[in-house]
This record gives C-alpha cells, sequence and structure tokens, in this order.
C-alpha cells in the first residue's frame, strides 16, 4: 500500500464545505490559464526578465533569451493577450513591462522556491 494517501476514509464536513463554497467563488480556469501562460520556458525568462527591470524594449527582451526579434515579440505579446504584461510604445522603440505587482511577485516567488528547493533537495 502507497504510504502518501490516507489508510482509512476521515472527511472533515466543515473544512470541505467551507473550501468548496471559497472555491466557488473563485475562477480557477482563468488562474490555471496565468500559469499555463507562464510554463513555457521562454515565457517564464521573459517574465522574470520583466520583473528584474521595469520595462525592457522588445530588442532587449530578443538579446536576453537569445531568440529573434519576431519570437521575443510573440511571446510578449502573449502575455499581453493574458493580461500579465501590458506594453507602451515610445517613438519607434516598443517596451513591455509586467502588468501590476502581482504578477511580478508571482514570478518573483516562483523562482526563490524553485531556487531554495534545489538548495534543500
Amino acid at each position: 500500500m502507497s504510504k502518501d494517501t490516507c489508510e482509512i476514509l476521515c472527511v472533515d464536513g466543515e473544512k470541505v464545505e467551507r473550501v468548496q463554497q471559497q472555491l466557488s467563488e473563485q475562477n480557477p480556469l482563468e488562474v490555471a490559464k496565468i500559469f499555463k501562460a507562464l510554463s513555457d520556458d521562454t515565457r517564464i525568462k521573459i517574465a522574470y526578465a520583466l520583473s528584474l527591470e521595469d520595462k525592457l524594449c522588445v530588442c532587449d527582451v530578443a538579446n536576453i533569451i537569445g531568440s529573434t526579434i519576431a519570437t521575443a515579440s510573440y511571446h510578449l505579446r502573449l502575455l499581453k493577450n493574458m493580461g500579465l504584461a501590458k506594453y507602451s510604445k515610445e517613438g519607434k522603440l516598443v517596451y513591455y513591462s509586467l502588468d501590476d505587482e502581482h504578477v511580478k511577485h508571482l514570478v518573483q516567488v516562483a523562482f526563490t522556491h524553485q531556487k531554495e528547493g534545489v538548495e534543500i533537495g
């Protein structure tokens, strides 16, 4: 028998009901889309770069991640369409930044967690 599951059935009805109620007031599908967008290696690199700098132009992003401008632009546009990034045009340059502090915090916490996991394990 597996040691990572309960050996007997024991349900705390109050906890289950409380969590189910709170979960019903949320939109997990939309949250999952955020994580799906960030689950791509290129996009998480871009998001991390944007968490370190307030804004970066598309050319800078392409150089940071070692891609073409077209590839960087594609991934930046996807992050923008998912509500994770925003852009502004200044003359002939387009600058991207993370949408808000929540996104920045999410990205930085994920990298901190991963680094701590590597150090521990």
